[in-house]
């Protein structure tokens, strides 16, 4: 990933805990969809390309 990611517009999921915990962030890219603990932002973040990113939420929805 590159070193642009702190540039990006990061959301939380809607599933995360509200008490803080379990969180992930993600954030639309141009080479795909970026993935990051919001726990420990200083990870480094991974990318999903986005027909990747589609079948993980479509099979996340049926769930």
């Amino acid at each position: 990933m590159s070193s642009g990611t702190t540039e990006l517009a990061w959301f939380k999921s809607s599933y995360s805990g509200s008490e803080g915990d379990s969180c992930v962030e993600v954030s639309v890219a141009q080479q795909g969809v970026c993935v990051r603990d919001s726990k420990d932002v200083t990870r480094p973040a991974f990318t999903v390309g986005l027909e990747g990113w589609g079948r993980f939420v479509r099979f996340a929805s049926e769930r």
